[in-house]
């Protein structure tokens, strides 16, 4: 059976990544996994300076999944490009390293950055709040996701860009147009939704700043829908991210459009969930006698 994927130039030995902010840079998780079997691993946001995150709390349970207000803490590209690449090369898998910044400009210099380092691609978090546009999230509409991809290109010539997309907008299509013709490589998508969870002895939300990312199985549906808007908006590939804890829940994702998939809560409730997503695929392959993974992608028949 073929498991290997192409996402847009990244050549992955089967289409299971782990999602930005969940899976840290590898370390604490290679005590429990074989991180050679991933496909790939995509960091947690890094940006140009370190920054420090949000105020405790900012990580909660609800029901179907959790809450994080983590605010993006990471220690810097430099720190990054010193400590943490070097190790995570030692494993044979692809490097996908997310991208953050509260500006245009800064986006541009951490990108200008890792457009030097042995990485094999830039996932751009555009769900990062503007700090120029009232804290907006960059990628709320086609004009803003167009406008960092395309500074974000002129400086990240070597690196396939994959642009990651927010839920929370009415539309998703037009962002994702926005990336796409700004010069995008790819799509990820979906990040997380806007959540809030209230102690109701205290009167006051559990997280310190009120609101968060809300992630796991119960926005799944959600993020399959997108991922098929997605893919039959635009012509780039599509990472799809949301809720996937089984290979069914990947196959999924890949029937509606998406070239590989992105496990991302799923590894805070087991550390094995992206390993045993991989071998759910090639369960399904055999099951229904699929010799190429690739065959499948797109392939939902619509009512």
């Amino acid at each position: 059976m073929k498991t290997e994927v192409n996402l847009c130039g990244i050549k992955m030995k089967n289409p299971v990544t782990v999602a930005s902010g969940t899976f840290g840079y590898g370390r604490e998780y290679s005590q429990f996994i074989d991180l050679n079997k991933l496909g790939g691993i995509v960091t947690k946001g890094t940006s140009i300076v370190p920054w420090t995150g949000n105020p405790a709390p900012r990580i909660c349970e609800v029901p179907g999944g959790l809450l994080n207000s983590i605010g993006l803490q990471n220690p810097g590209v430099e720190y990054f490009a010193e400590n943490d690449l070097p190790w995570l090369r030692s494993f044979d898998t692809k490097i996908i390293v997310n991208a953050c910044g509260h500006t245009i400009e800064e986006y541009v210099e951490v990108c200008r950055v890792l457009n030097t380092l042995d990485i094999d691609g830039v996932e751009l978090n555009l769900s990062c709040p503007n700090v120029q546009a009232g804290c907006l999230a960059f990628g709320t509409s086609y004009e803003g996701v167009k406008a960092v991809t395309s500074q974000v290109r002129k400086v990240l010539t070597d690196k396939p860009l994959i642009v990651k997309l927010t839920p929370n907008v009415t539309d998703i299509t037009m962002p994702a147009k926005g990336a796409e013709d700004a010069g995008a490589d790819g799509i990820s998508g979906i990040n997380t939704l806007l959540g809030m969870k209230i102690d109701i002895d205290k009167r006051k939300p559990v997280l310190a700043i009120n609101t968060g990312g809300f992630s796991g199985p119960g926005i799944r549906s959600v993020g399959v829908r997108m991922v098929y808007q997605i893919a039959n908006a635009v012509k780039i590939p599509v990472l799809g991210i949301g809720g996937i804890m089984t290979g069914d829940d990947a196959i999924e994702y890949m029937l509606a459009g998406a070239t590989a998939v992105s496990i991302g809560a799923g590894n805070f409730a087991d550390p094995e969930t992206s390993l045993k997503v991989i071998e759910g695929i090639e369960n399904y392959m055999k099951k229904h006698n699929i010799d190429d993974i690739n065959s499948i992608i797109g392939t939902v028949e619509m009512n």
